[in-house]
């Protein structure tokens, strides 16, 4: 699959995923800012795929890292961090949003399984009581000890 292919415009959201599911694929979603990739995000993005037959990453927009990291974010730009996921092999698509949460995103994609990193409590992840309304499961996946972006950040000027 070409890296631009796995990109998804909204305006293909509800089509393309009507598709998918008629076909019986089991859609897994997850989001997150993916500022600077390590290996956490490599295992997290791998292990969520292994949930399903296909992988949905929701990527928040530059100015949507703002709103939640701060000013000095995102370290990436937008288009950097969609090429980065873009490589990984076990993502097959990624569709960028601008609010701070992906809760209408969610609504679109309609995914099987929603999964969030180990720091989020199952009942504290936004969108999982719309999944769960329609027979979806919401699951969290434990983080790889010693990999944040933010300890990443904060050991580089350290060094600086």
């Amino acid at each position: 699959m070409k890296l631009s292919a796995k990109i998804i415009k909204p305006s293909e959201i509800v089509k393309l995923f009507a598709r998918l599911r008629s076909k019986r694929k089991k859609i897994v979603f997850t989001n997150g800012c993916f500022d600077i990739l390590h290996v956490g995000h490599v295992d997290y993005l791998s292990r969520a795929k292994d949930m399903g037959d296909i992988l949905v990453v929701g990527l928040n927009s530059d100015s949507s890292v703002k709103k939640i990291k701060g000013a000095g974010r995102p370290i990436n730009k937008e288009s950097d961090r969609v090429k980065v996921l873009s490589a990984l092999s076990f993502v097959d698509y990624i569709i960028s949003f601008n609010e701070t949460t992906p809760e209408n995103l969610i609504k679109k994609v309609r995914p099987d399984i929603l999964v969030k990193g180990g720091d989020w409590k199952i009942e504290d992840i936004v969108g999982g009581a719309f999944v769960r309304s329609r027979g979806g499961k919401v699951k969290s996946i434990p983080f790889v000890k010693g990999y944040s972006t933010t300890s990443i950040i904060e050991k580089s000027a350290r060094r600086c």
